[in-house]
Formats: structure tokens, C-alpha cells, sequence
């Protein structure tokens, strides 16, 4: 079983990386981690330093369980949807975690939502992750 998990090193994608790496570990299974990050605009070296780093914490989080782990960033001038659909089907994956937040109607009319593309245009099952406060 591949896993992909759609990681930018946000709180939601950390829950995403957390959930992933427990199914992993129950079905022995292979996990990627991805940061797709657009065009070539956003690819200034200290963005891809902080991604890096970001997605090297990632691998080590997921191997402390001696879970098989291989991390990718991608700067294909595509949308991040649309990056994570064609990895989705260019690895073969088999399940995707992606964390998601609360976006004004406007945001989502402006920027669109990565999640809601990747849940539409998947070929996969396509697991989505919050993360939450509890309330006092």
C-alpha cells in the first residue's frame, strides 16, 4: 500500500502526517510525503531551504517507526491540486491524507481549495484531516 500525504508544514498538515503514519504502521505501508509548491515564482531558495527542512522533519517523524518514507517537492506550474492528482497517479497511490481549514466563501473563490480539488479529481481514496481546539 502507498500512502501520499499533501504536507505544508502547517498544524493540519502535521495532524494529516500523524494520522498517516499510524495507518501506515497497520498496514505496512509505504508513505509519501509531498509539498507541491507551484510555479517557479514560489521557488525562491529560501522557500525551498524552509521546505527542505520541512519535508525532512516530515521523513524523520514518519521513520521512527521504521516506516518506509520518501519526500518530494514539486515546482511544476501546476496548481498544488492539481500536482497532488498527477503524483496520485504517477506513484500509484493507494490512500491521501491532506489536512484541511476553514476558508471564508470569498478565499475560496479567490484561491480556490487544494483539498476539494484533490477530493473531486483523485483516483484514490482522499482522507481529510482538521485539526480542532477543544472548547474550555
Amino acid at each position: 500500500m502507498n500512502i501520499l500525504v499533501a504536507y505544508n508544514h502547517s498544524s493540519v498538515a502535521q495532524a494529516a502526517l500523524s494520522m498517516a503514519r499510524d495507518h501506515a504502521q497497520q498496514f505496512n505501508a509505504k508513505v509519501f510525503v509531498m509539498t507541491a509548491m507551484g510555479g517557479r515564482e514560489n521557488a525562491t531558495p529560501e522557500k525551498i531551504k524552509t521546505v527542505e527542512n520541512g519535508l525532512e522533519s516530515a521523513k524523520q517523524f514518519i521513520q521512527e517507526r521504521e516506516i518506509e518514507c520518501e519526500t518530494y517537492r514539486l515546482v511544476q506550474g501546476r496548481s498544488p491540486g492539481e500536482d497532488i492528482v498527477w503524483f496520485v497517479k504517477e506513484k500509484e497511490i493507494d490512500l491521501v491524507f491532506i489536512g484541511i481549514e476553514k476558508k471564508s466563501r470569498t478565499e475560496k473563490i479567490i484561491l480556490g481549495s487544494t483539498a476539494q480539488y484533490v477530493i473531486l479529481k483523485s483516483q484514490c481514496p482522499v482522507t481529510t484531516v482538521k485539526s480542532y481546539t477543544a472548547a474550555s
